[in-house]
């Protein structure tokens, strides 16, 4: 450990980091021996584009030497986790990090907004870094969730200076966030915007508005309409709740601006990517490392078996590790922490990580044909009767685990729910050897409804020797009037991308259903808005043969 005079040319070491800062710190493991003491300087002023006073935190090594800079933009203050997370732990090994709340949070000055100021604010923070005598023109940017959002606003127009991003467990897409495959992410919407008004007022306030949505959920969510029913368990009206709920056309001029992604598909900056196969993020983190990679970008991908919190708990040593090398290789010149895969990939069932060249990996479907029995066959059943099922908004077919805000996140036990007559199950015989999945799983459906107003809610699950069916991925689409029609509709629903193997003895299962409530807002089905809709008819949805499910198998 380094603990040389301060640099003359540093800011004066104000201070030791708090102390619940430095005890969150010992309560880690994992992580690699500390360089440097930490010295920090908190509440600086820091003028947002509108000359608004942004409040700062500085923190940095008590060393001679220069050292790169970390900027890290948040709406969810500047202490618990984020001070020992990043300003703690990366002072330690060598960078300036700079933490700093946006506009109307966190002690700062200005309105608030969800995405409107992030570009703009974030080029006057760097403006700002231009002026102190500490920062050598080395820039990068680190953050989880919104503050991964914040570095793809920044992104869109980057500075010269910027060399490097983290983006964990990140968002590039608000609209897509509240409606990521048509119908409105309710539950994670409502624990979204709990997090947004009260995470940067303190713990104690943070746990007391989490736990009156917690109790008020199930009320909010079987009461219409939406746009009313929400409010007693936020506490109060939410400007950019009530926005996302009456504007679900991401054409809506509303959402101009939103979704930051296009940064990716010409930037030049070196961006690391980590995310988890359950993070509500899985699907815009491999978006953006596609186009990343279409347009040559320096990237890598690390994708945990982890949720998006527990990325950022449980997950933590390893993606600390992943964003320090990342972090050394492009702003200290330094790689040799770097692995030489370009995607690093946690294969669920045999729960190993795996290094691939790319993602995904080259693949040929495997097509299991849906029986009028509820098996999975090879063989298509031909001419079988079709398969119904009454999907009754009043009695919704609730959602079990999957990529959730809250702790009921993750891999469940799915017995009770296929248990439900609004549930088709349809699964493979034992198999007799492992059968391995890596990439988006599909299903190519021929159905109908009676209203055309449905939706269809298919998951991958995991079947063991005890009749434990636990889930692997899934996804959800909106059906339209078509399929009302005379005849059935063809659609393909995808599930989430996913790195999965089924051992031999268990068996393959595919749920279909109307809904997974209060994940998503039930489908009233009547095609009334999701803000104003007051009422609720059953709808009957047909599935017919040939419908099979597509499962990506990795080519030798």
């Amino acid at each position: 450990m380094t603990t040389a005079t301060h640099h003359p040319s540093a800011p004066s070491p104000a201070q030791k980091p708090p102390l619940r800062v430095r005890a969150i710190r010992r309560t880690w493991r994992g992580l690699p021996p500390r360089q440097y003491d930490v010295r920090c300087e908190r509440d600086l002023v820091v003028p947002a584009a509108d000359g608004s006073p942004l409040l700062t935190d500085h923190y940095f090594p008590r060393a001679v030497g220069d050292f790169p800079t970390l900027l890290v933009r948040s709406p969810y203050g500047r202490g618990i986790p984020w001070a020992p997370m990043f300003g703690l732990l990366f002072a330690e090994q060598g960078f300036h990090v700079v933490l700093q709340s946006a506009r109307g949070t966190g002690g700062s000055g200005g309105e608030y907004a969800l995405w409107q100021h992030e570009a703009a604010d974030g080029r006057a923070a760097v403006a700002w870094l231009r002026e102190q005598p500490w920062f050598t023109g080395a820039l990068g940017t680190i953050g989880p969730s919104a503050l991964g959002y914040a570095q793809w606003a920044l992104a869109t127009d980057p500075p010269p200076e910027l060399r490097a991003m983290v983006v964990q467990v990140g968002l590039h897409d608000i609209h897509g966030f509240f409606y990521p495959s048509g119908p409105f992410a309710l539950e994670n919407a409502l624990v979204s915007a709990v997090g947004r008004l009260h995470y940067g007022r303190g713990a104690l306030a943070m746990v007391r508005a989490a736990l009156r949505l917690q109790r008020r959920l199930p009320r909010i969510a079987r009461t219409l309409p939406l746009g009313e029913a929400y409010v007693p368990g936020l506490g109060g009206r939410v400007p950019f709740l009530d926005e996302a709920l009456s504007r679900p056309d991401p054409d809506d001029a509303h959402w101009r601006g939103a979704d930051a992604g296009a940064a990716a598909a010409h930037s030049a900056v070196p961006t690391s990517l980590i995310t988890g196969w359950y993070d509500v993020c899985l699907d815009q983190t491999l978006e953006q490392y596609d186009r990343l990679s279409r347009a040559g970008c320096d990237t890598a991908l690390l994708v945990g078996p982890w949720t998006h919190n527990s990325a950022m708990q449980q997950g933590w040593p390893e993606v600390f590790a992943e964003s320090l090398a990342w972090l050394r290789a492009h702003l200290c010149d330094d790689p040799s922490g770097l692995r030489e895969a370009r995607a690093r990939v946690h294969v669920s069932g045999r729960q190993e990580w795996r290094d691939l060249p790319d993602w995904p990996p080259a693949a040929t479907g495997r097509r299991w044909y849906l029986t009028g029995d509820g098996l999975l066959s090879d063989r298509s059943p031909g001419a079988a009767p079709p398969l119904s099922f009454r999907y009754d908004p009043a009695d919704p077919t609730p959602s079990v685990g999957g990529p959730l805000l809250s702790r009921t996140a993750g891999p469940r036990d799915n017995a009770a729910l296929e248990a439900r007559d609004d549930v088709l199950t349809f699964t493979t015989p034992p198999l007799t050897e492992p059968a391995e999945v890596l990439g988006t799983v599909t299903v190519d459906l021929r159905v109908g409804t009676d209203t055309g107003h449905a939706d269809v809610f298919v998951r991958l699950c995991d079947v063991d020797e005890r009749g434990r069916s636990v889930n692997v991925c899934d996804g959800i689409r909106r059906l339209g009037p078509a399929t009302a029609a005379a005849g059935p509709a063809e659609v393909t629903v995808e599930m989430s991308p996913t790195a999965h193997s089924f051992a031999a003895g268990h068996r393959i299962r595919l749920q279909v259903s109307g809904g997974a409530h209060p994940r998503f807002a039930r489908n009233t089905g009547t095609g009334e808005p999701p803000a104003t809709a007051t009422r609720l008819v059953p709808t009957e949805i047909t599935v017919h043969h040939p419908s099979a499910l597509v499962l990506p198998r990795a080519n030798p």
